[in-house]
């Protein structure tokens, strides 16, 4: 019986995955639930009861626009389907040494084998949810509750809301995943999460290679980043394949507009936008100059027959497109648990020869973006090394207020509030 019942559901487990659709949803795990921005601005206070005034008083709408920067931290890591211990430390990925940033951004590729089972059946979101778990303890480790003095806590509610670092997104595709982290009093600005998902692999919609993308709107600035596990191959001409892949990432990638039509739709459309991932792309040299190369650390030689570079250059398929500096060894292809590049011992006749390459890249599109920080993490798990980024993200906030007009005074006696501050004691005087 049992073996009839997966008969049935192993066809209707490939067809959901053959048609999953690459639409914007919320179908994603958080620590708060999408429908929550309201009770979220009301716990911190934001959101407190209107005064009320009297018939001889109006209220006139004022608007001030201003600039706040944002820390903002981007790491990739192709984990090769292993299964992190419980004692793996992040710190070397996420240093937690430095001043904390205010936005974490994680992606990772093969957090599970890409295998049959895992390709076209249902997604393993145990080990998504155990990199969560090590993620959460390492940037909260040593984060103080705020003290909490209880009038002012429940009077005001500013002081309810935890300065620990809390997840606002965080969704996998297969082996494709990336989750978002942003400081506790961030909370409240955030609007409209959002996922998609792009399936680029066999048939050229399933998703072990593909992108996963997440969105969202910190006060008035929308924000897109986009998790990627290119095409591999290091053959002549694969990286076309790669281009390819690029093309129906940006073409099929699609978000809610909401309910005001006012939010954008395609992952270009975003004030700020960064992509991260196994990009896959290689370096175009015979294999034993390259190893001779990366040897003697000539990075920028390689970096002139890097495909990415070229790419970039040449401005055609990541026209608009930047990368910071590569000062760093090529992140791909090592022995796990070494320091030493796969090939550069005695291998199998049979066995691949897989040259070093930056398979892992972090890029980003427009402006409002500026990169402090571009390295590579030494955790040895994988075969693959991790990458970092730290970018100051420009955020526009548009200070809501009100103007009080006394209908039997001159404007000279305008007094002008802001609906952010928390106190409005002075209107009981």
């Amino acid at each position: 019986m049992l073996g009839s019942y997966r008969e049935v559901m192993w066809p209707r487990l490939v067809a959901n995955k053959i048609l999953r659709k690459s639409v914007g949803s919320n179908n994603f795990v958080a620590d708060f639930p999408p429908d929550t921005d309201q009770k979220l601005l009301e716990a911190s206070g934001l959101l407190d009861e209107r005064p009320s005034f009297s018939s001889k008083s109006i209220l006139l709408e004022q608007h001030k626009t201003t600039h706040l920067n944002y820390k903002v931290f981007v790491s990739t890591w192709n984990v090769g389907g292993i299964v992190p211990d419980d004692g793996l430390d992040m710190d070397d990925l996420l240093e937690t040494h430095k001043t904390p940033c205010d936005i974490y951004v994680l992606g990772f590729q093969e957090v599970v084998p890409l295998r049959a089972s895992n390709v076209l059946g249902p997604d393993n979101n145990k080990v998504s949810a155990k990199w969560n778990s090590l993620i959460r303890e390492t940037l909260n480790k040593g984060v103080a509750e705020p003290q909490r003095d209880k009038d002012v806590s429940e009077s005001k509610g500013t002081n309810s809301i935890s300065q620990d670092f809390r997840c606002i997104i965080s969704k996998q595709m297969v082996g494709i995943f990336i989750t978002v982290w942003v400081r506790g009093d961030l909370w409240p600005y955030i609007r409209h999460p959002s996922v998609s998902c792009v399936g680029c692999g066999i048939m050229g919609c399933l998703g072990n290679k593909g992108s996963v993308s997440v969105r969202f709107q910190l006060h008035e600035t929308t924000f897109c980043f986009v998790c990627c596990h290119l095409a591999s191959g290091g053959r002549d001409r694969d990286e076309r394949q790669r281009n390819s892949d690029v093309n129906e990432i940006l073409a099929r990638s699609s978000f809610p507009r909401g309910s005001s039509l006012d939010l954008p739709k395609k992952i270009l459309e975003h004030d700020r936008v960064i992509f991260l991932g196994d990009l896959n792309y290689r370096i175009s040299l015979p294999e034993e100059k390259t190893r001779l190369l990366v040897k003697s650390k000539e990075w920028n030689i390689l970096l002139e027959n890097d495909q990415l570079s070229m790419e970039i250059l040449n401005g055609q398929i990541f026209r608009g497109w930047q990368e910071g500096i590569v000062m760093f060894a090529p992140t791909y292809k090592y022995i796990p648990n070494s320091d030493l590049y796969y090939g550069c011992i005695t291998y199998q006749k049979d066995e691949k020869k897989r040259a070093p390459a930056w398979c892992d890249r972090i890029i980003w599109y427009g402006s409002g973006l500026k990169q402090h920080e571009y390295a590579r993490g030494e955790t040895k798990i994988s075969d693959h090394r991790p990458v970092k980024a730290i970018f100051t993200a420009e955020v526009t906030v548009i200070r809501r207020g009100k103007k009080i007009r006394n209908l039997f005074f001159s404007d000279r006696f305008e007094d002008t509030i802001d609906v952010d501050a928390k106190d409005y004691s002075w209107m009981s005087t």
